[in-house]
């Protein structure tokens, strides 16, 4: 995208951005794209807007309502990099929960909470992930119940969640194929913003 910006527009970019990067690092994603919304009227005109997506990928929307990144981050080719966690740690569901269950045990409750209050990143996203056994539909609300049990112990813990996802069967790690392959699906990924 080779869009040229005037040094005004930059600048409220850049103040937005600034803000956005603010909300997001403190563990409020939720609130920076509801404040910086994806084309935001007023008085029935568009105006410049920029969010920050929980996994760190700035967004802008300019008056015509076109969208794009916004990142000083490239690579060689020029295409944007997101500012991205990485994942701290992941929980194989097998030993965390029961068969078609997002409860976790008496056990597992007392890992996790001693894995957040030791690990120390500024925000925490939890995604779930299932094998493909059952219905898309099933798997998707199984990973994000699993992932919203652990996220329940995060903020307990005194952890910030910027963001909780239920992705299913739909990035497996493994083939599905095999039994070694689907339990490596069922499992919980931690990913640290810092």
């Amino acid at each position: 995208m080779g869009y040229k910006f005037s040094n005004a527009v930059r600048n409220v970019l850049a103040g937005t951005a600034a803000a956005a990067v603010a909300l997001s690092l403190l563990g409020t994603s939720a609130s920076a794209q509801g404040l910086f919304g994806r084309k935001k009227a007023q008085d029935n005109q568009y105006v410049p807007t920029v969010w920050i997506d929980p996994d760190g990928c700035e967004y802008w929307v300019m008056d015509d309502g076109v969208e794009g990144y916004m990142s000083p981050h490239t690579n060689r080719q020029g295409i944007p990099v997101c500012r991205r966690g990485n994942v701290c740690g992941v929980m194989n569901s097998d030993q965390f929960f029961a068969t078609n269950s997002a409860k976790i045990s008496g056990a597992g409750r007392e890992r996790l909470a001693q894995f957040f209050q030791q690990t120390g990143a500024t925000s925490y996203i939890i995604t779930g992930h299932t094998d493909a056994r059952a219905s898309d539909e099933y798997n998707m609300k199984l990973s994000y119940n699993r992932a919203s049990s652990v996220a329940r112990i995060a903020q307990s813990s005194g952890a910030r969640i910027a963001d909780v996802r239920g992705y299913g069967e739909r990035m497996p790690a493994a083939s599905n194929k095999t039994a070694h392959g689907m339990q490596q699906n069922r499992r919980v990924e931690i990913i640290c913003i810092r």
